[in-house]
């Protein structure tokens, strides 16, 4: 894994967290730098504290997890046109760097990630952010299909390309409806995810279950941690 070869700087930086956070006090914002391979730059991923503002309508009061449970990771990312460019993701804080770490992997792995933006950009709508194939994590929301809170409400959870990685219901409904022609998964198009491959492995290196792996619903984009 890339863990194995990159270097962790901190940077400190006074931030406070404002409306929904629990402190003001300065803390450390964490660069992961892995060196360029592989053809590609630098791979960054800066981990920093996140406000109830800037979550907008992906949280509110009465959601499992606080701003102050959250992290924001801006980081590396390639894009399915070849270019690399700057990603958002909001995590959970205990597992913010191992994402960090990993989406490293995926990078000098060459897998392309179309879209990575916050959901509040979507007003919070997870059916938009998956039409839009953004790749995200956090959403307070209920899941799929029940009353429970989601894991992507713990910020656990994430859906990658939903468009070349739909979900699948148990009675076989596709979500995104345009990710449809991607439910036949002896395609090899850019930014799929296939049973063992590289990006599979490097989450399952880390603990992640992949919902690729399901039979009731099967959920190709979805990897989260238990």
């Amino acid at each position: 894994m890339i863990s194995q070869l990159v270097s962790i700087v901190a940077i400190a930086a006074a931030v406070g967290l404002g409306t929904g956070g629990a402190a003001t006090a300065a803390e450390e914002n964490i660069q992961l730098t892995a060196p360029a391979a592989n053809g590609l730059p630098t791979y960054v991923a800066i981990i920093k504290l996140v406000t109830a503002e800037r979550l907008g309508k992906s949280w509110r009061e009465g959601c499992p997890v606080g701003p102050d449970q959250l992290r924001l990771i801006n980081l590396s990312a390639l894009g399915f046109d070849g270019k690399v460019y700057r990603g958002e993701l909001i995590v959970d804080k205990a597992v913010a760097t191992e994402i960090g770490w990993t989406f490293a992997d995926l990078y000098f792995n060459r897998y392309p990630v179309e879209r990575m933006e916050t959901v509040e950009k979507y007003d919070a709508d997870d059916d938009r952010s998956m039409e839009a194939n953004n790749t995200s994590v956090f959403n307070c929301r209920k899941i799929t299909g029940g009353t429970g809170w989601s894991n992507h409400s713990y910020g656990r959870a994430i859906d990658i390309n939903p468009v070349q990685n739909p979900y699948i219901s148990g009675s076989g409904t596709v979500y995104p409806p345009n990710g449809a022609p991607y439910v036949d998964r002896t395609r090899n198009d850019p930014g799929l995810i296939h049973a063992d491959d590289a990006t599979v492995r490097a989450f399952e290196g880390r603990g992640w279950d992949w919902g690729g792996y399901w039979t009731t619903p099967i959920d190709y984009q979805h990897f989260e941690k238990p």
